[in-house]
């Protein structure tokens, strides 16, 4: 070997000295019990700030209600029946045949998720002040509070304050935003069953909001097809006069047949697009939150806080040295 090569490269039995401000496993856990008052001390504060924080959160309670698709499968039969034929006049005249049960199903569950029908639904029930400035639910009285910073009760005036283009009244699109916090549509793809849920601080208005958007989302899309129907039927109408063709005023006269159906059906039936299988409850017990999972959790940040304090200060100090 080389006589230039260092001494240390050619000693096999040769250790890399340490560097003398590392920590080794023993001298960490002598940091940490050297501080376990700190340690306890810190832990203890996160520990008692989490009860507080936890204890003052209001409760949330959480309503839903179990629908199925209402569509009637013998007037579905009976459109199908002729959409293979006479689909596309149909769907001149704006009635739609190859819809199934599933598409109209998918189309009242986006209309329900709309901005324009949460929108229209919001106003209409004048749900807004509960909406945007709810604070807390008393039970025994079953009152709302309001966050007397955001809304006046007693004035019925929003007195927030807020930079442009925001006004004191919040915004359609701001209370789009917040409901939709709170409010879930889910589809089982086993059964094809539609779960409306919605979350709020006052179970009673939980499950009011949740019968309401049923209610709602039943008449509209009634009132959106037996539109669409009569639209049909003023231009089936109007073909009929241009045409003394004796099989295409019969296949006319078919299509005129299926859209007055459609609106028998509508103006028959209270639970147009969905049926109720589990109407919307007043729930007994809170959905969130979880108060012992935020006071572990913020009891866990705080010993893993004092403790990592503890070993800065120590390295810091030796560094020092």
């Amino acid at each position: 070997m080389n006589s230039n090569t260092p001494q240390h490269y050619q000693d096999s039995n040769f250790e890399y000295p340490k560097h003398e401000n590392a920590i080794d496993l023993r001298e960490l856990f002598s940091v940490i019990w050297q501080g376990k008052w700190i340690i306890l001390a810190i832990t203890f504060i996160f520990a008692v700030g989490a009860v507080f924080y936890s204890l003052s959160l209001p409760n949330i309670y959480k309503s839903h209600a179990l629908l199925a698709p209402a569509e009637s499968q013998q007037q579905n039969g009976a459109l199908a029946s002729l959409a293979g034929q006479f689909g596309g006049l149909a769907s001149m005249a704006g009635i739609n045949l190859g819809a199934g049960s599933n598409d109209k199903t998918q189309e009242a569950i986006a209309v329900m998720k709309s901005r324009e029908f949460i929108g229209t639904f919001i106003e209409k029930h004048q749900i807004l002040p509960e909406l945007m400035a709810a604070k807390n639910w008393n039970q025994d009285s079953n009152v709302i509070s309001y966050d007397s910073e955001l809304y006046n009760a007693k004035e019925q005036k929003w007195v927030r304050k807020v930079k442009a283009p925001f006004k004191a009244e919040p915004s359609q699109q701001e209370a789009y935003k917040v409901f939709m916090k709170n409010f879930t549509v889910s589809t089982n793809k086993n059964n094809g069953m539609v779960t409306v849920a919605i979350e709020n601080i006052s179970p009673n208005l939980a499950a009011q909001w949740v019968t309401w958007l049923v209610e709602d989302i039943n008449q509209t899309m009634k009132q959106r097809d037996v539109a669409e129907a009569t639209r049909g039927t003023q231009f089936l109408e109007q073909q009929l006069a241009k045409t003394n063709i004796a099989d295409i005023r019969t296949v006319l006269y078919q299509l005129m047949e299926q859209a007055a159906k459609t609106i028998m059906f509508a103006n028959v039936r209270q639970e147009y697009a969905f049926k109720t299988i589990d109407k919307a409850y007043i729930p007994e017990e809170k959905f969130s939150p979880k108060r012992s999972l935020v006071v572990i959790l913020f009891t866990m940040l705080g010993l893993v806080f004092s403790t990592i304090y503890c070993v800065i200060r120590y390295v810091v100090r030796k560094i020092k040295k």
